[in-house]
């Protein structure tokens, strides 16, 4: 490929502030371009590391059985209410009608069109397991997205499917797909974190997820460096802080702050941690009050697993004062009517505590637990926070910020239940497969390649993945270098070469071959004319060295063995 005729060229400007460094230098490459909030378009190179990296997760995907497949972005609405999520995909899922007044959704994920397809081919038990996986369109209406790849609206997926006889047979086939995704990351040249993870609106019995560490990162894994447990701070569990005092008299106060929890404690002269916290959460079966001390958050997954049914989005004050909350001042005792009360553990040990009372600009104080209020319904429903105790090996937890890549779930038969996907085994009884479910996003893990794979001078793409393997330019204006060129071109295969045929400084060619991060240099000048030496740069390494043109295949050869060792 000629550079002349590239279409999106290098730019001297980055993308701006608020990109990722990675995702900026994509953007200053000609790799992308932001068409709208969470709208991203890929030019042709863009496009050709996308293809590369399809090409590598198939790869893997093939070597556990996987085959490709496809079904629709737009899905009919009638299978999520089958499935009972149509209600749980808070303001992402975008509903629409066609013009014959029938409900459609863009999926945003297509477990429920992977039912569907399944239903359809599977006529026996003989003909489990199945394992396939497609690379496809998803959109999910978020508002909290960022102008790159790593949180964009709309985007490709790869998401992968399989269906199995019984839990063990899942169960088997599930570390299979764990050590895949491993491999894929190793090719990739990108570290991750696998992390225990929520199941979420997914459902199911088990996830993980798999993150790449990143101080911008919005997920926050907790690690123990002692004995290797991993977590999102989401379901991390462990040994959380607790000391006993002297108990003092409950008293009523009042207090002038209405909102902000750290200046209500300020005003009471107590820590964060001693005062009451109630977060009220809109569920399938009604709203739910969690109740976290001030210094804990709650952690939705935990809250989920207890309530037996996905927490969908948290209560507004005209929500709250239906059920005669006061936004501020809520209390847990004595319950609201039509509003379950569940308690963090914590909460229920933690001695003088301050807590509202239900009444605007009043709370209580030295609130003791089943001295003063019942004991409610308690349960382990906190985020950990780092220096909390591992539960295995009792030592601190580090916090690890992190973007989540991927995720695979054991959804066990939550699907193929609600959705009356069942077969017959040879004794003629009836059974629900049991499902898994594997997602990867295609745009996250580029924009994460990118940057873990940079340098002060630009991308540095690892050579399954680079547009381009070899990078070539002739300086002179001698025919001979012109047609060394070309023919190397040639010999080389087109699709495999970028060459620089502008009419630019040596300098403008050499900064560019560093920003694109094609793997390998060469360079035929003068040198070539006077010891006919090829001059070759390995862009990682940054090693230089000359070739005889005779000896360029072998030469070529050796470099890529170098590169997989």
């Amino acid at each position: 490929m000629k550079y002349s005729c590239l279409i999106g060229k290098t730019m001297r400007h980055q993308a701006g502030p608020s990109m990722l460094e990675g995702n900026s230098l994509l953007f200053q490459g000609g790799f992308i371009r932001i068409l709208g909030k969470g709208l991203i378009s890929f030019l042709p190179m863009g496009t050709k590391v996308i293809n590369n990296l399809k090409i590598l997760i198939a790869q893997e995907m093939h070597f556990i059985g996987g085959e490709e497949f496809q079904v629709p972005l737009v899905n009919p609405f009638s299978i999520w209410e089958k499935s009972g999520r149509s209600n749980l995909v808070d303001g992402s899922l975008v509903v629409f009608k066609d013009s014959k007044g029938r409900k459609l959704v863009l999926s945003p994920t297509h477990e429920e069109a992977a039912v569907e397809l399944a239903k359809s081919v599977v006529n026996s038990y003989k003909d489990f397991p199945i394992f396939f996986y497609q690379f496809q369109t998803k959109f999910r209406d978020e508002s909290r997205t960022r102008a790159e790849l790593i949180r964009a609206r709309e985007f490709v997926m790869k998401d992968a499917y399989s269906f199995h006889r019984s839990y063990s047979e899942l169960n088997n086939f599930f570390p299979k797909v764990f050590n895949s995704y491993m491999n894929i990351f190793k090719r990739c040249n990108i570290p991750v974190i696998p992390a225990e993870s929520g199941v979420g609106m997914m459902g199911g019995s088990k996830a993980y997820e798999f993150l790449y560490p990143h101080d911008q990162g919005r997920d926050v894994v907790l690690v123990c460096p002692h004995c290797g447990y991993r977590a999102n701070r989401s379901v991390a569990i462990g040994v959380k802080p607790s000391h006993s005092e002297i108990l003092y008299g409950m008293e009523r106060v009042s207090v002038s702050e209405k909102r902000n929890l750290e200046k209500q404690a300020a005003e009471l002269n107590i820590s964060p941690g001693k005062i009451v916290k109630p977060r009220v959460y809109m569920t399938a079966d009604g709203p739910v009050m969690a109740v976290v001390r001030g210094d804990y958050d709650v952690s939705l997954d935990k809250l989920a697993m207890i309530l037996g049914c996905a927490v969908s989005k948290p209560a507004n004050d005209s929500i709250l004062r239906d059920f005669k909350l006061i936004p501020g001042f809520m209390s847990p005792v004595p319950a609201p009517d039509g509003v379950r009360v569940i308690v963090d553990d914590l909460v229920v040990s933690t001695p003088n505590l301050a807590m509202g009372l239900n009444e605007d600009g009043f709370y209580y104080v030295n609130v003791n637990f089943g001295r003063d209020f019942d004991l409610p319904e308690t349960g382990d429903i906190a985020q950990l926070n780092e220096g909390d105790l591992c539960m295995g090996c009792g030592k601190a937890l580090d916090s690890v910020k992190a973007f989540e890549l991927g995720n695979i779930f054991k959804l066990d038969d939550y699907y193929t239940r609600k959705m009356n996907f069942s077969f017959n085994d040879d004794k003629g009884k009836q059974y629900y497969p049991f499902m898994g479910s594997y997602g990867l996003g295609l745009g996250r893990l580029v924009s994460c390649i990118a940057e873990a794979n940079r340098d002060n001078k630009g991308l540095v793409w690892p050579i399954e993945l680079a547009p381009y393997t070899f990078y070539l330019m002739g300086i002179g204006k001698s025919s001979r270098i012109s047609s060394v060129v070309d023919e190397i071109a040639r010999e080389l295969g087109e699709e495999n070469v970028l060459l620089d045929d502008r009419k630019e400084s040596i300098g403008v060619k050499f900064r560019d071959s560093d920003l694109l991060g094609i793997p390998l240099r060469m360079v035929v000048s003068r040198h070539f004319i006077e010891k006919g030496e090829i001059d070759m740069r390995d862009r990682r390494s940054g090693r230089k060295w000359y070739i005889k043109r005779e000896n360029l295949k072998k030469e070529i050869k050796k470099w890529r063995d170098d590169q997989s060792l």
